[in-house]
């Protein structure tokens, strides 16, 4: 698909230039590139294609969590107070104690502390042990009634940098499940750009034939008004001469007058056909189009089942509901994951700080788990909810796989109807062409009337244009085969094959 649209940009790049004429600025296309023009203007192309990069981007997104998360924390924290540890109900705790060993205790069998003496007397005697101790005991009294009791744990105002990461070890299928929504999302995406891609060409099939046809039927009515006018300038002649009598040439000025008013019916329809094309090709000049590609049909085409067959694997309206059933099943997958832990590794780092409580460690590691054990079945309830969605895409696909055959059968067999139209009416117009000769031999001899004459003439405009019309509706009904084939960008293939029959009336 992609290089049949750089076939056709490239296609436009030469289109022929647009001329200046009496009638305002005329351009001459073929179907290739008016179609090259529609891909490269329209905004609805457009649109869909930045809506496909939208979602490559958010595919490559997702891929991101798999890995871990980095992040840099700044914070500045101001508290009414400071934190501070009260430790004077330990001191007034053991104050008596000090006090009571300090000026009453009796101790003993304190070690000699002289290397001299102590080999013979190891231990001091018991009053000197006790003057000892009552001594440090006294010491620690006094240590801790000028101790701090009340500490600082965190001043009131700080701030801190800190580093920290999240790295996800398990998740119960939750990221993969997510990173193929989005893969099936961006593809689904690609699949939506041909289908309007597709819808695009069918359009323009419609509208440039159908100018096609237009201008083709102009060229008819305006034989068929000269007709007219020779055949009433015939008849003004011969009434003059007493051959045919007055009532004749009123009913020649009577077609007369209808054949110019079908003229300028057919121009104004080329007119509006003109501007839906413009409209196709998104051109906001204003200028008249000449199409260049002439209408066609094949005698022979490939067999129906060709066509079902390449329905089942090219379609985009069937590709994208293949999407859609595979997006549900993703989403299965996503609601069982809850029923499963998650499980990440965490982690901070100190980087700097100012005022921060010298208690807290620079940096932290671990593990985490999240385990929703109960939920109120909501977890069961939207899994079975997917579930319902998954068979709900899964009917929609048979569905629409029905309707496309049908729609595929009902255009193959409207080609076949035209095509059979094609051939009774180009048998009907040798008929209807010597019929007229007749009749206007017949006039001049003063053997058929004005009215026989100009019936016989318009039987011939009218088996040209229902033959023009039934190529025009073969050519359309090709189209609309191709669409839901999955082979629009294939269209251009049967304008160009040799066995091609032109729509030339």
């Amino acid at each position: 698909m992609k290089a049949y649209l750089l076939i056709l940009l490239i296609l436009s790049s030469g289109f022929n230039l647009a001329a200046q004429t009496n009638q305002g600025i005329v351009k001459s296309l073929t179907f290739e590139e008016a179609l090259a023009l529609s891909f490269q203007n329209n905004h609805l192309i457009k649109q869909f294609h930045n809506q496909s990069l939208q979602l490559e981007q958010e595919e490559k997104a997702a891929r991101g969590l798999h890995l871990p998360r980095l992040s840099v924390n700044a914070s500045y924290v101001m508290m009414s107070d400071n934190i501070e540890l009260d430790l004077t109900p330990v001191r007034d705790a053991i104050t008596p104690l000090y006090s009571a060993l300090g000026h009453y205790g009796k101790f003993g069998g304190v070690p000699n502390p002289d290397p001299k003496t102590n080999g013979v007397m190891p231990y001091l005697p018991d009053d000197v042990s006790t003057a000892v101790l009552r001594g440090k005991m006294l010491d620690g009294l006094t240590a801790v009634n000028n101790a701090d009791w009340v500490q600082t744990i965190q001043a009131k105002n700080f701030g801190m940098v800190n580093a920290g990461f999240v790295f996800p070890l398990f998740t119960g299928g939750k990221i993969n499940a997510a990173n193929k929504a989005a893969k099936i999302k961006f593809e689904a995406s690609e699949i939506e750009s041909v289908q309007k891609s597709y819808e695009l060409t069918s359009e323009l099939v419609e509208r440039y034939y159908g100018l096609i046809l237009a201008n083709q039927v102009v060229k008819v009515r305006e034989e068929v008004k000269s007709g007219m006018q020779k055949h009433l300038d015939d008849a003004n002649k011969l009434a003059e001469q007493g051959i045919i009598a007055r009532v004749e040439v009123l009913n020649a000025k009577v077609y007369f007058s209808d054949a110019d008013r079908e003229l300028k019916k057919s121009d104004r329809q080329v007119e509006i056909l003109n501007e839906a094309v413009l409209n196709t090709v998104a051109d906001t000049a204003k200028y008249r189009i000449i199409p260049i590609s002439e209408l066609f049909y094949l005698e022979r085409v490939e067999p129906l089942k060709f066509y079902q067959q390449r329905a089942m694997e090219k379609s985009p309206l069937l590709g994208q509901i293949r999407k859609k059933k595979e997006l549900a099943q993703q989403g299965i997958k996503v609601e069982q994951s809850a029923f499963y832990p998650s499980v990440a590794a965490t982690g901070t780092y100190n980087i700097v700080n100012k005022d921060l409580s010298p208690y807290l460690p620079d940096y932290m590691v671990g593990v985490g788990l999240k385990w929703n054990l109960f939920d109120g079945n909501e977890r069961s309830r939207k899994v079975k909810a997917a579930r319902f969605q998954q068979m709900e895409a899964e009917d929609f696909y048979i569905k629409s796989e029905s309707d496309i055959q049908s729609a595929i059968t009902k255009y193959y067999q409207e080609m076949n109807m035209y095509f059979e139209q094609i051939g009774e009416l180009d048998a009907a117009m040798e008929f209807t062409k010597e019929y007229s000769r007749a009749r206007e031999k017949a006039f001049i001899e003063g053997m058929a009337t004005a009215t026989q004459v100009s019936d016989a003439n318009l039987a011939v405009s009218k088996a040209r244009i229902e033959r023009l019309q039934a190529i025009y509706a073969w050519d359309v009904s090709l189209s609309k085969l191709l669409f839901y084939s999955g082979l629009s960008d294939q269209f251009i293939s049967y304008i160009r094959n040799p066995e091609a029959k032109r729509g030339i009336y």
